[in-house]
């Protein structure tokens, strides 16, 4: 069973403008989780979907401030507190030598933060999508039109979301999710 985001109508156009003129007509009756695919990109898709919420790049951020300053805090640990050492009457806490590590762990796990973050955002790792499941949604790369108004949508109710696709003439509406 597929979760509320995973579900809702998915509205087949014959070419492109018809697309981008329902994205269009039901961005402004307050739709915003809408989905386009087309086989090709279609110019003013995006600005007419809206801006999308990415996370990646605040977790980027914060994977590379818990590598460098947790090198940074395990070195100053290791020389200060645990095995002191005194090397040519340097002070323990010896800063510049602990930054070479503390950059390489800031690049090393601001990369790693990324890539397990993109693959949360994506939902991987997945092997089947519920749009999979709809008979023609395979012509989205070939020669396909097709927009997903989704059912965690806030003005999405399954009846008038259903009848605010049929008013914008596509070729076909089929529901997505169980």
């Amino acid at each position: 069973m597929s979760t509320l985001h995973e579900q809702g109508w998915l509205a087949r156009f014959d070419h492109a403008e018809a697309l981008l003129m329902a994205v269009r007509e039901l961005r402004g009756r307050g739709y915003t989780q809408l989905e386009a695919y087309t086989p090709y990109p279609v110019e003013g898709l995006a600005q007419a979907l809206g801006p999308m919420r990415n996370r990646i790049p605040p977790l980027v951020l914060l994977g590379g401030l818990v590598g460098g300053f947790g090198t940074l805090l395990l070195e100053w640990y290791a020389s200060v507190i645990d095995y002191p050492i005194n090397v040519g009457g340097r002070p323990d806490a010896s800063w510049p030598a602990f930054m070479p590590a503390a950059l390489e762990m800031t690049i090393l796990f601001a990369a790693l933060f990324g890539v397990v973050g993109l693959f949360f955002a994506n939902g991987l790792p997945r092997l089947n999508h519920p749009l999979f499941d709809v008979p023609c949604f395979e012509a989205a790369s070939r020669d396909g039109f097709f927009l997903w108004l989704r059912a965690d949508d806030p003005c999405f109710d399954a009846t008038l979301a259903h009848d605010d696709l049929a008013r914008l003439a596509p070729l076909a509406i089929e529901r997505v999710g169980r």
